[in-house]
């Protein structure tokens, strides 16, 4: 088994023609992605220009008093050690603890500011992302894991952090004194300067072939964590799911997978980019080797001074430095490139658009479908509404019911326009939805849904939700009317009780009555239910159908229940059956025509029976 099976006698990592797969999967527009990330990234750091740029000389200044130290010493050794003049060397010596004081001050003061930079840098950047989420369409969170987005949000945000705390003022230090040692090295000693640089032919080389390797593989590894992110914020989430069908096993032999890509990517661009400072170590040593040897020849013959060769053997190391730093730093920016390319892909997804004559209309609750055709997907040939046509009146009730998958939780979305409709349209108040203005419209609406979302927060602040601006007082008496008043009362803290994520430790029954509330507090035109009492008790059912019914008065409301017992006091049902509207009107009038509506009444009359 060869090297890439199975190096070091570890289990197998990754092959070798896996290895090139990779490699080759990410070349090509690489250089230009990374060129854009950059420059998208430099605009966001330019906005601290002052402070930049203060920084900036600093790092001129810390690299020049850096060059001038060796170059002294060089000078002292000719001047006062060979000729034993003691006061000369003790003027030397003061000067140079001078400079290299001054240059711990500016050390210190260029990595304090540049954190700064770095911090503001990284909050404009992860306040941003987070913004370009609430602006995002509903579908593409469907599409997306959650875990991967939160994973963007801090591991690949992290990865670029780390790069501005430390790699960028290393980057253009390293520039500066690189260039500047070459300059000095050419003014001492010409020769010795060609002999220095031969190294360079082989670095570019060595670094040439390694970051070929090593650029897609950490591109491959913020993927796989992001992968790997996504899987555990799912399975915690679903936690209750896995344990009820036993899928322990399954969950924990897909995760060793996720994991072992992983590894094995990690491995490999670790493995890559470890090469970077050995090889740099190597030709540093060289270098020096070179400079020794030879300098000490031509010293031996006249043609330099000791003092110049010991000049030249330190800035042999200060060339190779700069080159080592730059190679030491070449991880972390990869890693960084590859996590900034992954979080402004994230700001690149277009939000949800409004028409410039999006307007903030008044509702006053009636709607209206006009031969709506919608699919979730453009590029899905079925539709999931068709042709789906119908009127509602400020202030109706309508029943929406029909087998799983028929389009009733479909024409929610699109009242809420969580959806663009493919075909036809939605009116309010005889007024097109996409001209009016989402926020507008949403503001107006409020949802029951049959699993309730509670923050982790106190219930006062959860019912709070529906209306930012209500008072305690408000609060106390939307919750009386939700009946949830008398439980929250019974709470440790009442209504400053704050409960767990999504509400745990209160029953199912109990969130739903905070959600009612929170709906009442909202005061809104058009209510929308999406099977609020399915999963409840008979006994706690009666108490949110009650709050339920104080909650649709005056309102539009569309509710979807699956139990037809539950809306005998609608205005208007709709049947829906595999995305067409096959019945609408009154409950008696459906009943009297014998349609589906009266089988699946009957049907589940029968079902009651047995």
């Amino acid at each position: 088994m060869g090297f890439f099976q199975k190096p070091f006698g570890y289990e197998p990592i990754l092959t070798k023609d896996d290895l090139q797969q990779t490699v080759k999967k990410k070349k090509g527009p690489r250089a230009a992605n990374s060129k854009n990330t950059l420059l998208r990234l430099w605009k966001i750091v330019d906005e601290q220009r002052v402070l930049l740029i203060i920084v900036l000389l600093l790092v001129l200044m810390s690299s020049v008093l850096a060059l001038v130290g060796p170059y002294l010493i060089g000078q002292m050794i000719d001047q006062y050690v060979m000729h034993g003049e003691l006061t000369g060397l003790s003027k030397g010596i003061f000067l140079l603890v001078g400079i290299y004081a001054l240059l711990a001050i500016a050390l210190f003061l260029q990595n304090y500011w540049m954190i700064g930079i770095a911090q503001q840098t990284i909050y404009r950047l992860r306040t941003n992302v987070f913004a370009h989420f609430q602006q995002l369409p509903i579908a593409f969170f469907d599409r997306r894991q959650h875990g991967e987005l939160m994973s963007r949000m801090t591991n690949d945000i992290e990865a670029v952090s780390s790069t501005l705390n430390s790699s960028f003022i290393q980057v253009f230090s390293s520039v500066l004194t690189l260039g500047g040692t070459v300059i000095i090295m050419l003014s001492l000693s010409p020769l010795l300067t060609v002999l220095t640089m031969t190294i360079i032919p082989v670095m570019f080389w060595a670094m040439r072939w390694i970051t070929r390797r090593t650029s897609p593989l950490f591109k491959e590894q913020q993927a796989a964590i992001g992968a790997l992110n996504g899987m555990i914020e799912e399975t915690i989430s679903g936690q209750r799911i896995v344990k009820a069908f036993s899928q322990e096993e399954r969950m924990k032999a897909e995760f060793r997978d996720k994991s072992l890509h992983l590894k094995r990517t990690g491995f490999w661009a670790q493995t890559y980019s470890g090469y970077i400072p050995k090889v740099m170590n190597f030709l540093n040593n060289m270098s020096f080797t070179i400079v020794a040897g030879i300098g000490g020849v031509l010293a031996l013959y006249g043609h330099v001074s000791i003092g110049v060769i010991v000049i030249f053997t330190e800035y042999a190391r200060q060339f190779t430095r700069p080159l080592n730093d730059l190679a030491n730093q070449f991880n972390t920016v990869l890693s960084a490139i590859a996590g900034a390319e992954r979080v402004f892909a994230l700001l690149d997804e277009q939000p949800e658009e409004e028409t410039t004559s999006a307007q903030k209309h008044q509702l006053r609750g009636q709607v209206t479908f006009k031969h709506v055709y919608f699919k979730y997907e453009r590029e899905e040939e079925a539709y999931t509404l068709k042709d789906v046509h119908f009127n509602v009146e400020p202030g109706q009730t309508v029943a929406l019911v029909g087998a799983t998958g028929a389009g009733k939780t479909t024409i929610l979305q699109l009242i809420a326009r969580f959806y663009e409709v493919t075909k036809g349209e939605v009116l309010f108040d005889g007024v097109n939805i996409q001209q009016i203005d989402r926020q507008a419209l949403r503001s107006q609406m409020a949802f029951v849904l049959q699993d309730p979302f509670l923050f982790e927060a106190s219930v006062r602040e959860n019912i709070r939700y529906g209306r930012l601006d209500a008072s305690d007082k408000e609060i106390e008496e939307a919750a009386k009317r939700a009946n949830a008043h008398d439980f929250i009362s019974k709470l440790k803290d009442g209504y400053d009780t704050i409960l767990a994520a999504d509400g745990r430790e209160i029953s199912q029954g109990q969130k739903q009555l905070l959600s009612i509330a929170r709906a009442l507090i909202a005061d809104p035109k058009i209510l929308l239910l999406d099977e609020a009492t399915s999963s409840i008790d008979t006994v706690t059912e009666m108490a949110i159908q009650e709050a339920l019914d104080t909650l649709m008065q005056g309102r539009t409301s569309f509710v979807i229940a699956h139990r037809l017992n539950t809306v005998h006091n609608a205005d208007i049902v709709l049947v829906m059956q595999k995305g067409k509207l096959v019945e609408a009107g009154s409950q008696q009038k459906l009943i009297e025509s014998g349609g589906l509506y009266a089988q699946m009444l009957q049907s589940s009359a029968h079902h009651l029976e047995e």
